[in-house]
C-alpha cells in the first residue's frame, strides 16, 4: 500500500463505522421517549401540586392558631377580673344599702367590660350537671331530678366558644 491509498481506506473504514453506530439504524422509538418524559413530567408536576398544596394548608393552619392565640390572649387577666367580681358578690349580699347600691354599679361595670371582651358568666339555672363546664363540690338529697344543679358555689365564665372557669355547683341526688 502507497500513501496515497491508505488515508482513503482508513476513511472507508471510519466510513463504515459510522454506518454501523448510525443513531438511524437501531432507533428508540420516539413514542417511548415522549411516553416516559411525560410520566416524568407528572410526577413533578404531581409533587409540585402536593407541595403546594401542603404549603397553602401550613398557611391556613398558621393563620387558625395565631386567630387563636390572639382570641384567648387575656385569658389569665379575665381570671383575674373575675376573683375580684367573686368578692363583690359576696359584697353585695351585705346589708349596707349605700354599700350596696356602688358595688352594684361597680359589678355592672365590670360585667359589661368582660362582656365586650367576649368574657360570659354561664347559665346556670335549671341545667343538669355536665363535666365539661361544671365541677361538682356538694351533692345534697333533694326533690329535684338526680343530676340537676341545684346551687351555685361559684359561677362560671365562658371566653367566647371556651370554658374560662368551671362552675362549681352543687348537685341534686335521690333522697333516701
Amino acid at each position: 500500500m502507497d500513501k496515497h491509498t491508505e488515508p482513503a481506506e482508513a476513511r472507508k473504514t471510519a466510513s463504515s463505522k459510522a454506518e454501523t453506530t448510525n443513531p438511524d439504524e437501531n432507533p428508540v422509538p420516539e413514542t417511548t421517549v415522549v411516553d416516559e418524559l411525560t410520566k416524568k413530567y407528572d410526577e413533578l408536576n404531581d409533587k409540585h401540586l402536593r407541595l403546594a398544596a401542603e404549603f397553602e394548608n401550613y398557611k391556613k393552619r398558621v393563620i387558625r392558631e395565631q386567630e387563636n392565640a390572639v382570641r384567648y390572649a387575656n385569658e389569665k387577666f379575665a381570671l383575674d377580673i373575675i376573683d375580684i367580681l367573686d368578692n363583690f358578690e359576696r359584697a353585695l349580699k351585705s346589708d349596707d344599702e349605700h354599700l350596696r347600691d356602688g358595688l352594684e354599679q361597680i359589678h355592672k361595670l365590670y360585667l359589661s367590660i368582660l362582656s365586650r371582651n367576649g368574657i360570659e358568666p354561664m347559665i346556670i339555672e335549671g341545667m343538669t350537671f355536665d363535666p365539661a363546664f361544671h365541677e361538682a363540690v356538694a351533692c345534697i338529697p333533694a326533690d329535684a331530678p338526680e343530676g340537676s344543679i341545684i346551687d351555685t358555689a361559684v359561677p362560671g365564665y365562658m371566653i367566647r366558644d371556651k370554658v374560662l372557669r368551671h362552675a362549681k355547683v352543687a348537685v341534686a341526688k335521690k333522697k333516701e
